[in-house]
């Protein structure tokens, strides 16, 4: 008997996150054991006469071939991918993994390899930039033991949360994006945080689904060398596979001057992959009313109610403040009172305070509201 909740995210993943047409190419991408939703997105690609093509992939399978990659392999997988990429209209990613440490052995220079030559052109640049896309996790017993939660009780959240009504969503998030399109100056504090910089003329763009499900984020970047302070993340967070916490950044002129972590001498090797790593790509605020606590997932953490993430690395197109890196890692920072508080200022004007909206165009993205 099918689940008529994986029903519901199938046909909200195709009709609504990448609105396929007729004649158009879609590649659903699984990376894990899941086959139900798959089949349901099939059906409902061909409900819309598109056309689906499908790839599986096994963790395992992906460590063994990068921990045995070579340069000259990884140009022509990214080479091969990259063409397929080329000739997709849309692209639905689901990430069903059973371990989140899975690629935490792979030697970190076969990491950096595959990030810049095969992720960053197949993915960051033409996946990102030239499809329609979502991507999505979904529930099994890994992300259940994440969450700290039974399995069954998991599955009821992660339905909740992905099959809310991001049309309504969508419509709230006016207020807070045209606000971000008019504002330059940006700080904000909290228990070892005290940050300041601009995003005069960087634009904002709104995050109801259509790219992530979950969803529920506004972002835009900062002016590249504006960023001064000091950022204290309190979200623990996944990298190649390694968890860092505790993580800590200094800034002088838009760079990261000082980096501490659990582990301060690899994620000084992270920042020092390319020039761009050490500034930041992303400044953006997270409100979705059912993700309250990290999971080290970052498409759910992103979205906390609450939070907001500071980004390392690649600037996205619609927000181009000009930073170029191979790397992209959202790092988050919760301001409810249960991770210490904190606030918000738009040219000097408190906008949010402890994670909740204090200005009235702003009260409709509040937890209360969205659900």
């Amino acid at each position: 008997m099918k689940d008529p909740r994986i029903q519901k995210l199938a046909a909200n993943l195709v009709g609504y996150s990448v609105d396929v047409q007729p004649g158009e190419n879609v590649l659903v991408e699984m990376i894990g054991t899941e086959r139900d939703l798959i089949n349901a997105i099939i059906e409902e690609v061909g409900k819309k006469g598109g056309n689906v093509f499908v790839q599986l992939t096994d963790k395992t399978v992906q460590r063994a071939m990068l921990k045995n990659a070579t340069e000259e392999m990884m140009k022509t997988w990214a080479e091969i991918d990259l063409n397929r990429m080329k000739q997709m209209d849309c692209y639905i990613g689901i990430r069903a993994g059973e371990n989140v440490n899975d690629l935490s052995d792979v030697p970190e220079e076969k990491m950096k390899m595959y990030n810049s030559l095969y992720s960053h052109p197949v993915h960051s640049e033409q996946r990102v930039k030239h499809t329609k896309w979502v991507v999505l996790r979904y529930p099994n017993a890994s992300m259940a033991q994440l969450a700290n939660t039974s399995t069954e009780a998991f599955e009821d959240f992660y339905f909740d949360v992905c099959n809310l009504d991001y049309a309504k969503m969508d419509k709230a998030q006016d207020s807070l994006a045209n606000l971000m399109k008019r504002t330059d100056k940006v700080r904000i504090t909290g228990p070892g945080t005290d940050l300041s910089f601009s995003i005069k003329d960087i634009g904002a763009e709104k995050c109801s689904g259509q790219k992530n499900i979950p969803d529920g984020e506004v972002y835009s970047a900062p002016v590249r060398n504006s960023v001064n302070g000091t950022i204290s993340y309190n979200a623990p967070t996944l990298y190649n596979g390694i968890t860092f916490e505790n993580i800590k950044f200094t800034f002088k002129d838009g760079k990261i001057v000082e980096a501490t972590s659990n582990d301060t001498d690899r994620i000084n090797e992270i920042l020092n992959s390319d020039e761009g790593a050490r500034h930041i790509g992303e400044f953006a605020i997270g409100f979705n009313p059912h993700i309250l606590h990290p999971m080290k997932d970052i498409l759910f953490d992103e979205k906390i109610a609450g939070s907001l993430h500071f980004t390392p690395g690649q600037a996205y197109e619609e927000t181009d403040n000009g930073n170029r890196s191979s790397i992209h890692w959202d790092l988050v920072l919760i301001q409810r009172p249960d991770y210490g508080g904190g606030e918000i200022y738009f040219d000097d004007v408190l906008i949010r305070k402890d994670g909740i909206f204090v200005i009235p165009e702003l009260e409709c993205l509040n937890p209360d509201r969205l659900k």
